[in-house]
């Protein structure tokens, strides 16, 4: 599993957990049951975006040695994309 997977089974695992004890106590509501829902809901997003942010990242860096020769010189055409206007 890589770092961020680890990251959100940590959490989940956590809420499950207070969850559990919430129960047992007795206190276990909706109220309880949405912002429990609501932490992992955050963390799977800021998950997701740290680990797409990471591959674009590392992909990047590749694509770069990538094209790059020993002596410094780009072997490869660099086009720009223009935005049409509406």
């Amino acid at each position: 599993m890589s770092a961020y997977s680890d990251r959100l089974a940590d959490v989940v695992a956590a809420t499950v957990e207070v969850a559990a004890e919430s129960g047992h106590a007795g206190a276990f509501t909706d109220e309880v049951a949405h912002a429990l829902t609501a932490v992992v809901g955050k963390v799977a997003a800021r998950v997701a975006d740290d680990a797409e942010l990471s591959g674009f990242v590392n992909g990047w860096q590749e694509a770069v040695r990538t094209v790059e020769a020993e002596d410094g010189a780009v072997r490869a055409r660099v086009l720009r994309l223009h935005q049409a206007e509406d």
